[in-house]
């Protein structure tokens, strides 16, 4: 007797050969990664030039520290990666720079110290029922995009816990269904990310990317407006939106003004959303790819999660989801690659390293290092309590970024993926599609190329879970 193969998490074909800049860049606007050489996965460093400029992956976890924490302030975000972003984001904090992005986490970071976890809980609660009461219909063992669900509950959970409306609301539905006609235009795959244009220079977007991103931010600046006269009237309710815009920069007294809150929210929209969505998606389609692992979820939930009232000390009780979540973002890093600037001329692993040139930072590459992780490209949630895998989550787990551009909302995920995921997997059982399996790409999240199709059949024994307001 043979013992059944165990299945392998999908990973794109890497580059084998060298490309011409042509040919890279055709190969950048379909994936980011298979645009690249395999050796990657096992190289400390490498260098990777076009005639305009170099730039050097770092795998060493001592230059991933140097870059990301120690300096990070040498090594700034990148103007190419600003250029794709700034018609949505304008000078949001994912894409600002030096002080203007110091003013912005002294304002930002008080809105998601510990204590507001607790507040925004019950809107994630209500985006996971909200989501479960939308899938039963469909829950009938055909298959369903399942990108398309998480993108839905991760932009509700976004409304509700910034602006106390759920995704049913007319400007909220709106802007969901702009956002994903954005994210389809690919503006982080432009001209500029390639070539040194002078930032002056018109049509560098496509003219999707323009009007989606114009349209956007006109439906956010409504809810900005809005929430500005609710607070004015002191009639606001104490979500992100009105912690944020009420906080002054504790160095100068002033808040937000209107348009740079409509910056922050854009960034909401699309770090806080599009990467809960990936890894979510990811998530449960692992689930259903290792069903033994799915079941141990969902007898998780069904112990943890009274039907009858919602604690948020329920959080605490889900470590085999968080388990989950977490190797989900090692293998499927939602943000697959962070691209900083030097400052100054560097010299890396006796390297020098020009004034200028782009210094990347890859999760994917990092989390499937051959050299630092046993079984890079095995699914196995209990790495973690291993030596090796202990040791790896130090120095080579960057799935948040780390040092002073940390995400801000990284807790807010570790709390809101796993909640919904056993959630979602208490209330159904997600099967393989034949035929389906689905293939990452990356360009600026991580996603499947044509979307993650999973056969979903309630769990008939799971009552639906009752809303936080009965746990009041």
């Amino acid at each position: 007797m043979f013992d059944t193969p165990v299945p392998q998490p999908p990973k794109p074909t890497s580059r084998a050969r060298k490309v011409s800049l042509r040919g890279y860049y055709k190969l950048f606007k379909r994936d980011i990664l298979s645009a690249l050489p395999g050796h990657l996965y096992r190289a400390w460093m490498a260098e990777m030039r076009t005639p305009f400029f170099r730039s050097y992956l770092c795998n060493d976890p001592e230059l991933v520290d140097l870059v990301l924490k120690q300096r990070a302030m040498d090594f700034p975000k990148s103007e190419r990666i600003r250029v794709g972003l700034k018609p949505l984001l304008g000078e949001s904090i994912f894409i600002s720079n030096g002080e203007l992005w110091a003013r912005q986490r002294r304002i930002i970071d008080p809105a998601f110290e510990g204590g507001r976890l607790r507040v925004v809980f019950p809107s994630m609660w209500d985006s996971g029922n909200a989501a479960t009461a939308r899938l039963l219909p469909r829950a009938s063992g055909q298959p369903v995009e399942i990108e398309e669900v998480t993108s839905h509950v991760a932009m509700d959970v976004i409304f509700r816990t910034l602006f106390s409306i759920p995704i049913e609301h007319e400007i909220a539905q709106a802007a969901f269904q702009t956002f994903r006609n954005h994210q389809a235009g690919q503006p982080v795959a432009n001209l500029a990310a390639l070539l040194p244009l002078p930032r002056w220079l018109p049509g560098v977007h496509s003219r999707q990317t323009k009007e989606t991103a114009r349209t956007i931010r006109g439906l956010v600046r409504q809810l900005v407006d809005e929430r500005a006269k609710r607070i004015a009237e002191g009639t606001a309710p104490d979500d992100l939106a009105t912690k944020i815009m009420t906080t002054p920069d504790p160095e100068t007294g002033r808040c937000f003004e209107p348009e740079e809150m409509v910056d922050q929210v854009a960034i909401f929209f699309l770090a806080g959303h599009e990467t809960s969505a990936a890894a979510l998606a990811w998530a449960l389609y692992l689930l259903a790819l290792y069903p033994e692992w799915q079941e141990r979820l969902a007898a998780e939930a069904q112990a943890a999660i009274d039907p009858e009232k919602i604690y948020f000390s329920t959080l605490s009780k889900l470590r085999q989801s968080r388990a989950v979540f977490r190797e989900t973002m090692r293998l499927y890093p939602p943000v697959p690659m962070y691209v900083r600037e030097a400052r100054c001329p560097e010299n890396f692993r006796e390297r020098k390293v020009a004034k200028g040139s782009q210094v990347v930072i890859s999760p994917w590459h990092l989390h499937r290092h051959e050299r630092l992780w046993e079984r890079p490209d095995e699914f196995d949630p209990s790495r973690f309590e291993t030596e090796n895998g202990k040791a790896c989550l130090r120095n080579a787990y960057v799935p948040f970024s780390i040092g002073p551009r940390v995400c801000p909302g990284s807790a807010f995920a570790m709390a809101e993926g796993p909640l919904l995921l056993s959630m979602l997997v208490r209330a159904f059982r997600f099967d393989l599609v034949p035929g389906k399996e689905p293939v990452p790409v990356a360009h600026l999240t991580l996603r499947a190329k044509e979307g993650i199709h999973l056969a979903l059949t309630p769990r008939s024994e799971t009552p639906l879970q009752k809303g936080p307001e009965d746990a009041r």
